[in-house]
């Protein structure tokens, strides 16, 4: 019984995660390392915050506000993802170093951002966020749900899917064959920029009741592990993300168990670092990355 009452609490941390990794690993199997998943869940999840807190104040809908605040997260978080498609696609920049960059960008925007709209650095507070349905779930479990099995049918069962997955392996060949390299990366990056901002809005509106430097708080970077850990694939990316995120709802949760207060808390903060670090370690081996991913692609390049 207590497995299933924590159950609602522990979804709601994964899916936002989940959502992520799904949106990191589509840009992968494209080519394209997406480093900035961090940043782009900062850009959606003030930008969800924002949206709804000025169309609540206006007298809007509950619930309609809320689905527009997800939409809006969502685009502004594929917008953001342009700029990093810009650098790695048509500049060949270094794909690290471009999303560090958006990530650092991030965080002084969303505090720029927060200033000109409601003078602090951060949004204002929002009366209610999402609530939970009959059997006690966050809308966003559901989501998740539906993003990882719309992953895996359009990766596997779609010819589009196959060209994506091409363009992360032998791009010269996918390229031989008439397949638009670049056009493919490009919406690759823009869908892992989409979910990221789905994810940030996701946090933001279900954890907590205002956006803040710290309402992403690495989640975006455990996405990112995901990817690696769940070795690219829907099914591995979703167990590792169940896996990190029920790490970072135990942090939590462990502070209502009797027998384990007397722990520091800090023992529970770091311990969904510390899992998502032993993890990767312990099944570290064969490298099961997409051969050409974090590799610029010039047309005609052998």
């Amino acid at each position: 019984m207590m497995i299933w009452n924590m159950l609602p609490s522990v979804l709601m941390i994964v899916a936002p995660i989940l959502i992520t990794a799904i949106g990191g690993m589509i840009s992968e199997k494209s080519g394209v390392v997406n480093i900035a998943l961090e940043g782009l869940m900062m850009i959606g999840a003030m930008s969800a915050a924002a949206a709804h807190v000025l169309m609540e104040g206006s007298g809007m809908n509950h619930t309609l506000s809320l689905v527009l605040a997800m939409v809006i997260g969502t685009v502004i978080g594929g917008l953001f993802s342009l700029l990093h498609a810009v650098a790695a696609i048509n500049l060949n920049a270094d794909q690290t170093i471009s999303g560090t960059g958006i990530n650092l960008l991030a965080s002084g925007v969303t505090i720029f951002a927060s200033q000109i709209l409601f003078n602090a650095d951060r949004t204002r507070e929002f009366r209610m966020g999402m609530q939970t349905d009959t059997l006690g779930f966050y809308p966003t479990a559901y989501i998740a749900l539906v993003v990882v099995l719309l992953s895996w049918f359009v990766l596997y069962k779609l010819p589009f899917g196959m060209h994506l997955r091409a363009c992360g392996e032998h791009p010269g060949a996918a390229e031989s064959v008439g397949i638009n390299v670049k056009r493919i990366r490009y919406i690759a990056v823009l869908a892992s920029g989409m979910l990221a901002g789905l994810a940030g809005g996701c946090v933001v509106l279900t954890q907590t009741i205002q956006y803040t430097s710290n309402t992403i708080n690495g989640r975006g970077f455990i996405a990112l592990a995901a990817v690696s850990f769940g070795r690219w694939r829907p099914a591995g990316v979703a167990g590792a993300a169940l896996l990190f995120g029920t790490a970072q709802a135990f942090a939590i949760i462990a502070n209502n168990i009797p027998a384990l207060r007397v722990l520091p808390t800090e023992v529970f903060n770091i311990l969904p670092y510390v899992v998502t670090l032993v993890a990767l370690v312990l099944f570290s081996g064969k490298n099961y990355a997409p051969a050409a991913a974090g590799k610029p692609y010039e047309k005609g390049a052998s």
